[in-house]
C-alpha cells in the first residue's frame, strides 16, 4: 500500500540524470509509459499503461521504492523548511486537484466553485487553488469543526451537507443562478444534487466516487442547462511541474492531518474510514517525522 511519498534517493540506473544519490525527493506515484500516443502529447495520466503505486504497482509503505526517475522531484527550499511528512503528502492530492481546477474545469477568476467533504484532501486543495484563482468557494461537510477550519483557509461560504439542502442553500447564495464549477469526488450520494447546484453552462469535474460508482443522471437538464461532465485523474508532468514551483514559491503548502508509525497502518486506514480526518493522513515508515 502507499501511493505518494517522501525520501532520500539511495541509488540510481544507469542514465538517470534527473536525480543524484542523496537527493530529497517527494514521489508522484503515477507512472506512464512514456512511449504511447498519450504520452507523447504529454498526456502521462491518460497513458495506455497508466499505473499507481499503491494499487497497480508495489507502493510506499516499505523502507525502499523502486521507481522511474521521471516520478521523482527535489523537495524545493522553502521557509520554514518542509518536513517529511509535509513532503510526502504533497503530490497525490495537489496534482489531482490542480488538473481538476486548473486543466479540466478551467475555473476563472470570479467564477463560483462548490467544493463537497472539505475534510478530504484532494477538496482542501481544491479549495486552495480555487482561491488563488480568484474565485468564490463554496465548501460542505458534515463536521461544523471542519466547516470553521474551512473558514480560516479562505473559504467563502460553508455549508452542513448532513443538516442543509445543499442545492437550495446553493440557490439562495447565487441568487437562484447556481455554481459554474463542482467539485466532486463523492459519487453516488451527491451527484443529482452536484448538478442541481450548477448554473446554466456549468461544469462538474469528478475524481473518484468515494460513496460509490453507480450514477443516475436525468438528462433532460443535462442537455437543456448545456452542462459539461469532466473526469480527471493525476495529472502530467507540466502539471506537476507547475505545482512543485508553487510549492517552492510558498503556496499549496500540504495539510497534514495526523502521523501514524508503520507498525499503526491499519490504525490508519480505520482513522480514515472514520472520515475523521481534516487533510492527508500519513505513514511514517523512518525513525523521524
Amino acid at each position: 500500500m502507499g501511493a505518494d511519498g517522501a525520501g532520500v534517493v539511495e541509488a540510481i540506473g544507469p542514465g538517470v540524470t534527473r536525480a543524484r544519490p542523496g537527493d530529497r525527493v517527494m514521489i508522484n506515484p503515477g507512472v506512464s509509459c512514456r512511449e504511447c500516443e498519450f504520452c507523447r502529447k504529454g498526456e502521462h495520466s491518460l497513458c495506455v499503461k497508466y499505473r499507481m503505486l499503491g494499487e497497480h504497482l508495489p507502493g510506499t509503505f516499505a523502507e525502499f521504492v523502486t521507481i522511474p526517475a521521471f516520478n521523482v522531484a527535489r523537495i524545493p527550499e522553502v521557509t520554514p523548511a518542509l518536513s517529511w511528512v509535509e513532503a510526502a503528502a504533497f503530490t497525490l492530492v495537489t496534482l489531482t486537484a490542480w488538473r481538476m481546477v486548473v486543466t479540466r474545469a478551467l475555473v476563472r477568476a470570479g467564477e463560483w466553485v462548490l467544493v463537497w467533504g472539505i475534510g478530504g484532501g484532494v477538496s482542501l486543495a481544491a479549495l486552495r487553488i480555487a482561491k488563488l484563482l480568484g474565485a468564490t468557494v463554496i465548501a460542505t461537510s458534515s463536521s461544523d469543526a471542519k466547516l470553521a477550519r474551512a473558514r480560516e483557509l479562505g473559504t467563502d461560504h460553508v455549508l452542513n451537507h448532513r443538516t442543509q439542502p445543499i442545492a437550495k442553500e446553493v440557490r439562495a447564495l447565487t441568487a437562484k443562478r447556481g455554481v459554474d464549477v463542482v467539485i466532486e469526488n463523492v459519487g453516488e450520494k451527491t451527484w443529482e444534487e452536484s448538478l442541481r447546484c450548477l448554473a446554466k453552462g456549468g461544469r462538474v469535474v469528478t475524481c473518484g466516487g468515494t460513496s460509490g460508482p453507480k450514477l443516475v443522471t436525468d438528462v433532460r437538464p443535462l442537455f437543456w442547462r448545456q452542462y459539461t461532465i469532466l473526469g480527471s485523474t493525476m495529472g502530467n508532468d507540466a502539471e506537476y511541474a507547475e505545482i512543485v514551483r508553487r510549492l517552492g514559491g510558498g503556496e499549496l503548502r500540504p495539510i497534514v492531518d495526523r502521523v501514524f508509525p508503520l507498525a499503526e497502518a491499519r490504525a490508519a486506514y480505520q482513522y480514515l474510514e472514520r472520515g475523521e480526518q481534516l487533510g492527508k493522513v500519513v505513514v511514517n515508515v523512518g525513525q523521524s517525522a
